[in-house]
């Protein structure tokens, strides 16, 4: 169940990601890396924990970038991060 709920959002996400036009060289950094992060979840390969708590990390500081500007992007980050906690990120 949870695997798909996290497809879900997985895939929700990346469509919102598509729909973010105002992109800074920071942006496309976050962008880039959200998208590469999303990749190796969606592959369902399992990292350390460390490599754990790194994508954990990345994806907090994607929130707070893309907060103000983009709520529906922060909120679906914000899902997702949920999602993983629930998993045992």
């Amino acid at each position: 169940m949870e695997q798909q709920k996290l497809r879900d959002l997985l895939l929700q996400l990346h469509q919102e990601l598509e729909q973010v036009d105002s992109v800074d060289t920071t942006t496309e950094g976050v962008l880039s890396n959200l998208r590469a992060d999303m990749q190796r979840l969606l592959d369902e390969k399992t990292g350390t924990a460390k490599e754990d708590e790194s994508l954990v990390e990345r994806m907090k500081e994607a929130l707070s970038h893309f907060e103000e500007g983009h709520p529906k992007l922060s909120l679906t980050l914000q899902l997702l991060l949920e999602s993983l906690a629930k998993m045992g990120f």
